[in-house]
């Protein structure tokens, strides 16, 4: 899942061929949106080679939260979620090239597809091993990969409605059949399918200690407070420079960035607009990763919810200006945009989101209400300043247009994820769908696909299915362009959700840090890291 938590907001390969369909990323300056916002771009700024490495040390990470488990089958694979500690100590089977804007191998040798995009085989390297020191070779590949596929995983869904079989055709070799064109297949394997599971991390009992092929070994977890990495010597590309890392989980992002200018960590996780423009500001070594639809709220149409009603969803979308809940969310900084890909992205369209337009949304209350609804929106967010900004700002623009809200505000991150995302007791709720620039396709399965399991009531329907499959299939920048524009249609029709803008994540580290790997999902991969 992939929730809006503003409690936590505060608080040598061969490229693959699949990735030439995504354009490179246009210059800041030609990627302005609409005058809102620093326009940033996807990939690394500030930073410099730092010279000759230096071997030792500890490098101090300043997370985002604190993971429930570092299982690929349990946890997101996603900076804010503990993807960066599970890519070091897992690595990945391709990861994103923030230089090239392409899916590259890493584990992987290489990655083809056949003529039509339904067959992929790919190549191992050879001579990678697990940090328990059995073989990483295709038969553990499958291994890892079923056991994914039935798990209740983040990508479940996607990977078992896709994938038709992953079979070991030799030691180096595994090849994969999919029920359907995927010209972006490569991109699902940068994340939790991608990481590859040693069979020795599952116990008799069921219990799971993370064993890979990264660069890194799990070592101290002291829960609450902070989880150590330790180095690999046998590392399949070589011993990373540090010794260890650590990654300190301080409660909040203002703290984290605090800590990092007073120099007590020395890299960090920020996203918030406000702390991301004051990174910009100070011009601070960052890797950045734009998260489309980030600042949303979802509306739950299941029968008996409010959102049931097609004029309701309406209705809310046009009573809430993105412009306002930026201004009052987060001081006026950051991207306020409707569009499910505005203007800085690869992604973006002509077809814009849905305006606001109190007049129509007031028409369609009356209408609603007319037919007996009694007009209420049950809104659930958090407690924390930026939520509290967003609840009163939500409140007055509804409340204009002839709702009433009833604000149930959740006082723990767990209870606002169980009310929305397990117990469905919601009409609207603050969350997020974060689209990935690099590849966006997993999340438009997982939360606006039919089939997707992070819908938690939200409408789906076969047109939407459809621009989904459609995009999938595409095998040229335009049809992809083509799908987009017919999808945002689709939402303007249909609003499964109100998107109010992006979020920007910046990975952040002080001078003395160098040789960061940007991958996919913000997480960054800390083998060639040093500090000097």
């Amino acid at each position: 899942m992939s929730i809006r938590v503003p409690g936590l907001r505060r608080t040598a390969a061969v490229v693959v061929a699949a990735a030439l369909l995504v354009s490179g990323c246009a210059s800041e300056q030609e990627k302005k949106p609409r005058g809102q916002g620093k326009a940033l771009a996807e990939g690394f700024r500030n930073v410099d080679d730092g010279g000759k490495p230096v071997d030792g040390g500890t490098l101090t990470y300043g997370a985002y939260t604190e993971p429930t488990s570092l299982d690929p089958t349990v946890t997101i694979a996603a900076a804010t979620t503990g993807g960066n500690e599970m890519a070091n100590i897992f690595d990945t089977l391709t990861t994103f090239d923030p230089e090239k804007q392409e899916f590259v191998p890493r584990l992987a040798e290489s990655i083809e597809p056949d003529a039509d995009y339904t067959t992929w085989t790919l190549k191992l390297r050879d001579g990678v091993t697990f940090s328990d020191g059995t073989p990483l070779d295709a038969e553990a590949v499958v291994w890892s990969q079923q056991r994914y596929a039935t798990a209740k995983a983040p990508e479940t869904a996607l990977w078992a409605g896709n994938v038709t079989s992953a079979t070991a055709t030799d030691a180096r070799t595994v090849t994969y059949e999919l029920a359907r064109p995927w010209p972006l297949f490569p991109g699902i394997l940068s994340t939790g399918p991608g990481m590859v599971v040693a069979k020795s991390s599952v116990g008799a009992d069921g219990s799971f200690n993370p064993v890979g092929a990264g660069p890194f070994t799990l070592g101290d977890w002291k829960h609450g407070e902070s989880i150590e990495l330790v180095a690999r010597e046998d590392y399949w590309d070589g011993a990373p420079h540090l010794d260890s890392v650590r990654m300190a989980f301080l409660g909040d992002q203002r703290t984290s960035l605090d800590s990092l200018e007073g120099g007590d960590i020395d890299a960090a996780l920020v996203r918030d607009p406000d702390l991301v423009d004051e990174v910009l500001d100070k011009r601070l070594p960052a890797y950045v990763n734009m998260r489309a639809a980030s600042n949303v709220a979802i509306i739950n149409a299941a029968e008996g919810a409010a959102g049931h009603d097609v004029r309701v969803r309406k209705a809310i979308a046009l009573a809430i200006d993105p412009d306002l809940m930026r201004e009052r969310m987060f001081g006026g900084t950051g991207i306020a945009s409707s569009d499910l890909f505005p203007d800085y992205s690869v992604w973006h369209t002509d077809v814009a989101g849905l305006e606001p337009d109190r007049e129509q949304a007031t028409k369609l209350v009356e209408e609603a209400k007319a037919d007996g609804w009694d007009g209420v929106i049950r809104y659930v967010d958090g407690t924390d300043p930026a939520s509290r900004a967003a609840t009163q700002a939500v409140k007055a623009s509804l409340e204009a247009v002839g709702m009433t809200l009833e604000s149930k505000p959740a006082r723990t991150i767990s209870e606002q994820i169980t009310r929305i995302a397990v117990e469905r007791d919601y009409d609207l709720a603050g969350w997020s769908i974060n689209f990935v620039e690099a590849d966006p396709f997993a999340r438009m399965y997982a939360t606006m696909h039919s089939g997707g399991t992070q819908t938690y009531g939200m409408y789906t329907s076969p047109a939407m299915d459809e621009h989904i499959a459609a995009f999938q299939a595409a095998t040229t920048k335009d049809d992809q362009l083509k799908a987009i524009a017919a999808l945002q249609e689709q939402v303007n029709e249909d609003v499964p959700f109100v998107t109010f803008g992006p979020f920007s994540e910046l990975s952040v580290w002080n001078t003395k840090v160098h040789g960061i790997t940007g991958g996919a999902n913000s997480m960054i991969l800390l083998d060639d890291a040093w500090l000097g």
